[in-house]
């Protein structure tokens, strides 16, 4: 018996060229798309936060406030931090969903 392949099988050669390297596996895909998608999400918040008044700087002092206020207020501030978990959630979880939603594959 001949170890006969059918004619449409793809060659180890072209299996193994398919193979995603380490980068493609830690990004989620090839970089031009991962710094596409996060080009698009960047450009979606950033059109968020300027709608909300809210700019970049302004938020790099809020976090370094929020840590100075939990530093001065020592660990009744415990409360205050779930207040800003989900405050940040109702942002961060929709882009979460939104990204997730990006990747999926149509199955087929």
């Amino acid at each position: 018996m001949t170890d006969e392949r059918h004619p449409f099988a793809p060659r180890p050669a072209d299996l193994e060229a398919t193979r995603a390297s380490g980068l493609e596996r830690f990004l989620g895909g090839s970089p031009a798309v991962v710094l596409a998608r996060l080009i698009f999400l960047s450009l979606l918040v950033g059109f968020f936060l300027v709608w909300l008044d809210i700019r970049p700087m302004e938020v790099l002092w809020g976090v370094r406030h929020v840590f100075e206020r939990l530093w001065a207020a020592g660990f009744d501030a415990v409360r205050e931090v779930g207040t800003y978990v989900a405050a940040g959630a109702a942002l961060v979880v929709p882009v979460w969903l939104i990204l997730r939603l990006f990747s999926m594959k149509p199955r087929g």
